[in-house]
């Protein structure tokens, strides 16, 4: 009798580790389970890879998808998806679990639409940034623990236990603050993007902020949602207002990017696509369209949406998507219905605009070239393969190429709607002006061009603020 029960135990969790995504909060051992179990599903689609640790040491996991994962293929967009980044905000992680197991399914099942876009996208999905508050929140939450336990019941106070890290750091406040140098650079002149981080700016930041950092440099990300809880609306930057740090923060006021339209846009795509959050009046709130600026909501500093977009290529919105943070597992089926639309939707979204690659009259990739657009004053730049991608609207567009030692190269371009337009840049080397009293000397600029900023930050004596929001 022992043996068979033993038998029937093992066949139990051979069928645990294999049972498909069940609409149910998982813990952090039944996400990375989930994470490689559609891995094994789908092996030639995707990939696993850490890109670091919590403060308590666990793996912050990341599932890509792509006909050729685990390589950048020169113009094929990168996107990526960030969720639970407040502990206790989960909806975003249990959606991202759900879509990380619809986009296999689908493609196997040879869904034309997502086979597309897998085959036109890489997709990378971190479930959880904050996986230590997830576990505090989960146990605050559900009276339940990692183990044999099952949820026994909400217990809902006004903001969990686990909003934060495990060292009671509020993840989503604690990015390098570049939109002070922006604001600077604007009224004086400077660069606007690509903006420089502080020295010591790896000391300042949390283990996982730290990785997710590092994950954006590692990866040329043109597309990103970061999905929260607490409200139901789609929020783009900035998410701090210019006067944050001499006026009240609280006091809103709109923070427009020089992207302000095509944010609006994206913000629209998601929250039009989702079951209700076009709406408007949800949680009590109203928000038309269903749709904000940051800022004009209330005002954040260190948030990562700002510093996407002003530190890499990337444009960044934030997607608040419950009003219980919390929500029952009863409750989770629902959600997913209403999302799934909306999160095929804005992936779909990084394939407008304009992308090409940068080469010189050899053919080598001119990585770091800086790609400018007469009237919008924020620049991309090219990625190591050469190849870069510009998010815009349909419209007519003046579009300039630049390198150092390079004669730059302009180009005027019509944008159309669905598709992105191709336009390759080839830049031809400076002639060096001669001095008729001695030879110039010889040789050419060549390799990385990456432009070297240094900016001299006054220290802060601002007063760390009360979190405000459900953000």
């Amino acid at each position: 009798m022992s043996d068979l029960l033993s038998a029937f135990l093992h066949l139990l969790l051979l069928f645990k580790l294999v049972a498909p995504v069940t609409f149910r909060h998982h813990h952090y051992d039944d996400l990375v389970r989930t994470l490689y179990k559609v891995h094994n599903q789908c092996p030639y689609i995707t990939q696993i890879y850490s890109i670091g640790r919590s403060v308590k040491g666990r793996h912050l996991y990341v599932l890509e998808f792509s006909d050729y994962p685990g390589i950048h293929e020169p113009l094929e967009p990168e996107v990526k998806y960030v969720g639970n980044m407040h502990g206790d905000e989960v909806l975003g992680r249990e959606l991202l679990l759900q879509l990380s197991e619809f986009l296999c399914e689908e493609f196997q099942n040879q869904n034309q639409r997502i086979m597309q876009l897998i085959q036109e996208t890489r997709i990378h999905i971190l479930p959880s940034m904050n996986p230590d508050g997830y576990e505090a929140a989960a146990t605050q939450c559900w009276g339940w623990k990692p183990g044999p336990h099952e949820y026994q019941g909400p217990n809902m106070p006004e903001y969990l236990v686990g909003r934060n890290n495990a060292n009671k750091v509020d993840l989503n406040r604690n990015f390098p603050d570049l939109n002070i140098y922006f604001y600077y650079n604007e009224k004086h002149g400077g660069p606007n993007h690509h903006l420089p981080l502080p020295d010591n700016w790896e000391s300042q930041v949390e283990p996982e902020t730290k990785a997710v950092i590092h994950w954006m440099r590692s990866f040329n990300f043109v597309l990103s949602a970061n999905l929260h809880g607490g409200a139901v609306v789609a929020n783009y930057p900035y998410d701090k207002s210019p006067g944050h740090r001499f006026r009240n923060p609280y006091r809103t006021t709109n923070s427009p990017t020089p992207d302000d339209k095509l944010f609006r846009k994206l913000a629209k795509v998601y929250s039009y696509a989702h079951g209700w959050m076009h709406q408007g009046w949800n949680c009590g709130d109203y928000f038309p369209d269903g749709i904000t600026n940051g800022a004009s909501w209330y005002s954040l500093s260190k948030g990562m949406q700002d510093f996407n977009y002003l530190h890499t290529n990337c444009f960044e919105i934030t997607l608040e998507l419950s009003c219980n943070k919390f929500p029952r597992q009863e409750e989770l089926q629902r959600e997913w219905l209403g999302n799934r639309e909306a999160l095929i939707q804005f992936l779909e979204q990084v394939h407008q605009g304009i992308k090409g690659m940068v080469l010189d009259e050899n053919h080598h990739n001119l990585t770091g070239a800086v790609i400018s657009v007469h009237g919008i004053n924020h620049d991309v730049t090219a990625g190591e393969r050469g190849d870069y991608f510009r998010l815009l609207l349909p419209g007519t567009y003046t579009v300039t190429a630049t390198a150092p030692g390079f004669d730059p190269q302009t180009e005027n371009v019509i944008v159309h709607p669905g598709r992105p337009t191709l336009v390759n840049f080839y830049l031809k080397r400076s002639i060096a002006p001669v001095n008729p009293l001695r030879k110039a000397p010889g040789g050419g600029q060549g390799g990385r061009m990456q432009a070297q900023l240094r900016i001299t930050k006054k220290k802060d004596g601002a007063r760390k603020q009360p979190h405000r929001g459900p953000g």
